[in-house]
């Protein structure tokens, strides 16, 4: 019994029927160009008139304006948002956005004209039904009604027969609630198929979310390769000075003629380098995070280039060798900014694994291709691209895929080789 109620007259179904009267209001404009039309095919030339057949003819000329006012790109919207709040449908079966080709189009006409049809329909049904079936209802305690035009039709006109219209009004009302939770139902059944999205929505979702996809992938490596290598580099540095500090503090216990100035000269270097490398990484940490809050997918990041190599060797406390066969300022603004990013990430590596070992650089022009090439023994395990966390050679990878070019890293004989190709022509400048 619950569940007949619920079905019946249940929140679902209650919005449901409102779903419906909503189709009918917004026939309402349609049917009345109708009446105009049928005007003149009624007797004394009037658009209003009791005669069911030209109501109805009214109706059948509303329909196909409907659906040619359906064909409107923003149509699709506002029957989702409708259809999505009181049709009970799961949101994710409802396309996005306005209907865009002609199958989409040819289905969003489908659902409006069927919504405003059959909701035109319970509608007038809504306002007509409820007060005949309770003036049947009435019958019983009423000879005036009994007397009139509607006991007479119903053969109702006598007292003891006119206790039959009580039942008879009430099956009228539950009829009705049926008829409308049945057509809900209907056009609930109908909205994913006619409103959900098409093969072009879902390639366009797709590509949505590549796009997301690829942004946050971008930041990530960004905030990967900027803060890994920070702290790489002020460990390193950091270390050193307190390594420097410790030996001179024993020297000058056992000898008092331990070069103190040195060793405060080196801690003095370790700690400027210490400064810049944070320094500038809070300043790339602060763009990323920037790009975050606002939300944006076509952010550029301020990243730095090829032209703050200096600062960037410096920092990391190592030997390197770094030899720049390139004008940076003649490069594609792209290709200079994810080479620093190659470089820095071969550096953090360099400083994790060669321990101490000198580091090679070169990065050359080679036809239409920035070479960059970047070696060091290997005195400790080789890096790896971690399928739980490490990313950096990954990162190298996709940096170099995306300006088009290829990148490889590994071992050869004793030495760790990191090499790198990007084209710096029109495909290598675009990002």
């Amino acid at each position: 019994m619950r569940r007949a109620w619920e079905a019946l007259l249940g929140q679902r179904a209650r919005r449901r029927w409102l779903h419906l009267i909503l189709g009918g209001a917004v026939f309402m404009p349609y049917w009345l160009v109708g009446t105009v039309v049928m005007g003149p095919f009624t007797d004394g030339g009037s658009m209003f008139t009791n005669s069911l057949a030209v109501q109805f003819g009214a109706y059948a000329v509303g329909l196909p304006l409907a659906a040619l006012t359906a064909l409107f790109p923003l149509t699709r919207p506002m029957s989702v948002a409708a259809a999505r709040a009181l049709c009970g449908v799961p949101p994710g079966r409802f396309a996005e956005g306005p209907a865009r080709g002609r199958d989409a189009k040819a289905r969003t006409a489908g659902w409006f004209t069927l919504h405003l049809g059959v909701g035109a329909l319970v509608s007038g049904a809504s306002l007509a039904l409820p007060p005949f079936a309770l003036a049947v209802a009435a019958l019983p305690f009423s000879a005036e009604l009994r007397t009139s035009e509607l006991g007479r039709f119903w053969h109702l006109d006598r007292p003891w027969l006119a206790w039959a219209g009580l039942p008879l009004g009430l099956l009228l009302l539950l009829g009705l609630a049926a008829a409308a939770a049945a057509t809900g139902a209907l056009l609930a059944s109908a909205a994913p198929r006619l409103l959900g999205p098409s093969p072009a929505d879902r390639l366009a979702a797709a590509e949505r979310r590549a796009a997301e996809l690829a942004v946050r992938n971008r930041l990530a490596r960004e905030l990967h390769d900027s803060v890994g290598h920070a702290l790489s580099a002020v460990t390193l540095q950091a270390g050193a000075a307190r390594r420097v500090l410790d030996s001179g503090a024993a020297r000058r216990a056992l000898d008092a003629d331990g070069d103190a100035d040195a060793d405060l000269g080196f801690v003095r270097e370790a700690l400027t380098a210490i400064e810049e490398t944070t320094r500038r990484t809070v300043g790339e940490l602060d763009a990323v995070l920037g790009l975050l809050r606002s939300g944006k997918d076509d952010g550029e990041l301020t990243a730095p280039g090829l032209d703050a190599l200096d600062a960037l060797v410096r920092g990391t406390g190592s030997a390197v060798e770094l030899t720049v066969r390139c004008d940076p300022a003649g490069l594609p603004e792209a290709v200079s900014r994810e080479a620093y990013r190659i470089v820095q990430e071969g550096l953090t590596n360099a400083v994790r694994y060669a321990r101490g070992e000198t580091v090679t650089a070169r990065i050359a022009l080679s036809g239409d291709e920035l070479e960059i090439t970047m070696e060091n023994p290997l005195t400790g395990t080789a890096p790896v691209a971690r399928p739980d966390g490490g990313r950096g050679l990954r990162g190298i990878a996709e940096r170099a895929r995306l300006l088009g070019g290829t990148a490889e890293a590994g071992p050869v004989d004793d030495r760790w080789l990191l090499s790198a190709r990007l084209p710096v022509g029109p495909a290598g400048g675009a990002r």
